[in-house]
């Protein structure tokens, strides 16, 4: 690629192809990322490297095209830091599930509950251990050693994450929106594109998935459920933390006026969480793009 005078490359957003975008940058070429769901419908009849190039190019050509934007090494290495986190958490959570299950076998039921699996570790010298047979005994101590250091990893990376989002004034800035703190900011700024690549909010909190599904025709507007596409990570993170600015509303009451009374008044609990979820996706978007803090509305603040 070095001898080739300069051109435009087009590939799909897969496994290494940031790597590839910052190489082939870095020679004069101009990179272009697709994500392969826009290149599947250009492929015609059968699947071959021939047929994938063809449509490769045919779609990097479309006037509307979107392009997924070239991540630098700094950026994936956040985005790895919390993605090993997540990794951790649903490994811990596996572990806990199997003490819960195993000990149940031997009619030790615990609730749910980390701490409640704890407490039956910590009953595995005394009279739970007395009541288990050995073989069983020295399988639960194997499960709770590696529950104990995936706690110990968990909490390190935990304040590597703080310690990032401490250093960083973009995520400073998204961690003064209700809902959203450490582990949500440092997400969306490893995770996200760009602000700019999107018109208005709407286009970002779509792009996340978080805004209904349209089936509309012949001028009659139809919405679905929830459209769930786009990045998973990062609405599991909004949907989070706006499930606890819901459940702390409805224990201290929402301000009055607000438009978040208004929808816990009318709407189901879940539906309201995901609405709210939508509405801090539209506020990402605009503290991305005009770089300011939040501010409360008017009803919020009296």
């Amino acid at each position: 690629m070095g001898q080739q005078p300069s051109c435009l490359i087009a590939m799909e957003a897969c496994s290494g192809a940031h790597h590839w975008a910052r190489e082939f940058a870095a020679i004069g070429h101009e990179v272009r990322l697709i994500p392969p769901a826009y290149v599947k419908p250009f492929v015609k009849r059968q699947k071959n490297d021939a047929a994938d190039a063809e449509a490769i190019c045919e779609a990097a050509q479309r006037p509307n095209m979107r392009f997924v934007a070239v991540k630098s090494e700094e950026q994936q290495a956040a985005g790895m830091v919390f993605r090993t986190r997540d990794l951790l958490v649903r490994q811990r959570t596996q572990l806990v599930n199997a003490i819960r299950g195993h000990l149940s076998e031997y009619g030790w039921v615990a609730p749910k509950g980390r701490a409640y699996v704890t407490m039956l570790g910590d009953l595995l010298d005394e009279e739970l251990g007395a009541a288990l047979p050995p073989a069983a005994k020295a399988m639960l101590e194997v499960m709770t050693d590696m529950l104990r250091h995936l706690d110990d990893k968990i909490a390190d990376l935990d304040k590597e994450i703080d310690r990032r989002a401490s250093a960083d004034a973009v995520c400073r800035r998204l961690m003064t929106i209700p809902g959203i703190g450490p582990i949500a900011a440092t997400a969306l700024v490893a995770l996200a594109p760009p602000a700019e690549t999107f018109r208005r909010g709407r286009d970002f909190a779509a792009w996340l998935g978080l805004t209904p599904v349209q089936r509309s025709t012949g001028g009659k507007t139809r919405l679905g459920r929830t459209s769930k596409m786009g990045e998973r990570t990062l609405r599991r993170l909004l949907i989070i933390g706006s499930s606890s600015c819901v459940l702390a509303a409805s224990k201290r009451g929402a301000p009055a006026g607000s438009w978040l009374e208004g929808m816990m008044a009318r709407k189901p609990r879940m539906l309201t969480v995901v609405a709210n979820a939508n509405k801090m996706a539209r506020i990402v978007w605009a503290l991305l793009t005009r770089e300011e803090n939040y501010k409360a509305p008017a009803p919020a603040m009296a």
